[in-house]
């Protein structure tokens, strides 16, 4: 079963006082190309998550990011010492002044104080960062399963359409053989009668050269093993679509054997009919090449 190079996947988690979500996609390319976007303070999450996807993911361009929350306010509440040291020293020259100046102020109070900016902060936590990791690495399993999922199921609809262009490549190549055993006759006839005018209008010029001659014209012509090689290629094509494992580049590979195949035949054609089979090669072939692009 092949997979398609593009795929998708997103998730959500937590673990308090953190939440976080995932965002993983890939498009076509030529390699494996990695691009992680992720905070940098987890320890060993990187690591993990390129091995991860090493493992599982053979062929693209793949994107990975993950944003990770931290909730506040949750948590007990702690004095601020050097703050509450600071506001208190203002506050005693504030009353120092003002009995100075003859005014009186009104008690401070507790209440008062504690309302005051900086006085009163969220207590300090230590976080289990590698707790953390731990369980970002765990949850990204399913995450990377939903995306080779996504990729699975394109990658058969892909392989559908692959083996109906193969299909429609041995058609093709069957009525280009039909082709070439019909045109041998006239061919044949041709050659004879053009080997006559030679020997008719040639002086000094001996047989055997004038025979290889038209042999090397007669095998330039032949089509036979141009049309052998474009059936045993779609063999092959057909047997990698039905193994296992990545297989977009020896797929890639092959299209240029098509394609070589498919020239060479439409050069030797020497015939409307058998040209026209040719082009209609050509075509499949090239549609056939766009899909593979996509192949994992």
């Amino acid at each position: 079963m092949i997979r398609s190079m593009t795929g998708f996947a997103a998730k959500s988690g937590s673990l308090a006082p953190h939440s976080w979500g995932w965002e993983l996609r890939a498009v076509n390319g030529k390699g494996l190309d990695l691009r992680i976007r992720m905070p940098d303070w987890i320890p060993g999450l990187e690591a993990g998550l390129r091995t991860a996807l090493a493992a599982g993911v053979a062929r693209g361009n793949v994107t990975l990011g993950l944003r990770v929350n931290r909730e506040e306010g949750s948590g007990s509440l702690a004095v601020n010492e050097a703050q509450l040291t600071t506001v208190l020293d203002a506050l005693g020259r504030i009353e120092a002044a003002a009995m100075d100046a003859g005014i009186s102020l009104a008690p401070s109070k507790a209440t008062d104080i504690v309302t005051m900016r900086g006085v009163l902060e969220p207590a300090a936590t230590q976080d289990d960062n590698e707790a953390l990791a731990k369980s970002l690495l765990t949850e990204f399993d399913s995450v990377l399963a939903d995306f080779n999922a996504m990729r699975t199921s394109e990658g058969a609809a892909l392989e559908r359409i692959l083996r109906d262009q193969l299909a429609q490549i041995s058609t093709l190549t069957a009525e280009a053989a039909e082709l070439a055993l019909a045109r041998s006759a006239q061919t044949e006839e041709i050659m004879r009668r053009n080997l006559a005018r030679v020997m008719d209008n040639v002086d000094g010029i001996e047989p055997d050269r004038i025979a290889a001659e038209l042999a090397l014209i007669a095998v330039k012509a032949d089509i036979t093993e141009e049309i052998d090689r474009l059936a045993a290629h779609v063999t092959a094509a057909e047997t990698l679509l039905a193994g296992d494992g990545p297989v977009g580049r020896k797929l890639d590979f092959l299209m240029q054997e098509f394609n070589r195949e498919a020239n060479t035949l439409c050069a030797k054609s020497q015939n409307s009919d058998l040209t026209r089979v040719g082009l209609a090669l050509k075509a499949v072939i090239d549609q056939l090449r766009e899909q593979v692009q996509n192949v994992e």
